[in-house]
């Protein structure tokens, strides 16, 4: 399954960038074994609309055209469900195995993401309740595929 990000902001040059970039290699790496195959960040630009609804509207139709029929979506946004690690590999893993073919993972604006994509998503993913820059969120989530992956191999990466 090809996994690819979506994230609305482009992410500076930098340490966060950096240490986004070093997971995110190493699960382009590690994946395959499990069958995942890392197909890469999109960046668009957030929203210029005045308000916070026609923003997310509008990041969400950016977002729309880049969903193929059949697709899983998960979207990163703190009204999501808290999952554990092992919880969120075991997610990836019934999408991968019930045969989805690609799948996004969206990371919204500083308004989150529309109701449309919350509507159609296949899962909704907090990082917790606190609110984190998104460069962080970036750095958390490739840290956490290549967990997925790590877990899904039986890797001792992650020890419970």
């Amino acid at each position: 399954m090809k996994i690819s990000v979506h994230a609305v902001g482009r992410m500076k040059a930098g340490p966060e960038k950096q240490l986004a970039d070093r997971y995110f290699e190493r699960f382009a790496k590690s994946g395959p074994t499990v069958g995942l195959e890392f197909a890469g960040v999109t960046e668009i630009a957030e929203g210029r609309a005045q308000t916070a609804n026609e923003r997310r509207r509008e990041e969400g139709q950016r977002l729309q055209t880049q969903l193929q029929p059949g697709m899983a979506l998960i979207l990163l946004d703190e009204r999501g469900k808290d999952f554990s690690s092992e919880e969120f590999a075991g997610r990836i893993g019934l999408l991968r195995d019930g045969g989805r073919k690609a799948l996004v993972i969206a990371i919204g604006g500083a308004d989150g993401h529309d109701q449309s994509l919350r509507d159609q998503a296949d899962l909704v993913v907090s990082f917790g309740a606190l609110t984190w820059p998104h460069q962080l969120v970036r750095v958390m989530l490739g840290e956490q595929l290549y967990r997925v992956a790590t877990i899904l191999s039986g890797h001792p990466y992650h020890r419970s």
